[in-house]
């Protein structure tokens, strides 16, 4: 299988429309409720950031309540990104994902390849920092995309990690 990041980003353009979400941060409590998948946080490994599964029919998302909460805000819509695009392979088995680009334990998916850990990191991204409101808030700003503490102040508003805005930055989600 070969990743379509762009068919996971058109996803979550779509749930954006359907929910009307024209500011940030975007609620994806709120949207995950209205979709009927339930979300959990507890307490996990370190490495752990959240897995989605399916029990008796309800879709579960879990997230690592120890984690920054940009960083679960972010694995949350990760894991969501699972349930809309890779409902088959959820039904088949729990899908856990280990650090920040890992659906399954195994050599291919540590090193971030994975095609549904792209999609899924694609979807994430597009969902809590559309690329609408990203470049109207670079606009607005006067923000460099290089400039750190810019960074620092779009990932603040977007409510996701530096880190994760650093890569949708450098288009890497």
């Amino acid at each position: 299988m070969t990743a379509n990041p762009e068919m996971a980003r058109e996803a979550a353009r779509t749930i954006l429309r359907e929910f009307g979400l024209k500011g940030t941060p975007v609620p994806i409590e709120r949207i995950i409720k209205a979709r009927n998948v339930v979300l959990q946080y507890a307490p996990l490994e370190d490495d752990l950031s959240g897995m989605a599964f399916i029990k008796d029919g309800i879709g579960i998302i879990g997230v690592n309540a120890l984690h920054h909460p940009n960083r679960q805000r972010f694995t949350a819509a990760h894991e969501l990104g699972h349930h809309v695009l890779h409902a088959a392979a959820i039904q088949k088995a729990v899908h856990v994902d280990k650090g920040f680009r890992v659906l399954l334990r195994d050599d291919v998916s540590s090193q971030g390849i994975d095609p549904l850990e792209i999609e899924a990191n694609a979807f994430a991204s597009e969902l809590l920092m559309p690329r609408e409101l990203l470049a109207s808030a670079l606009d607005a700003s006067g923000l460099e995309m290089e400039d750190e503490a810019g960074i620092e102040v779009l990932a603040k508003k977007f409510r996701v990690s530096a880190s994760a805005m650093r890569f949708r930055l450098a288009g890497n989600f």
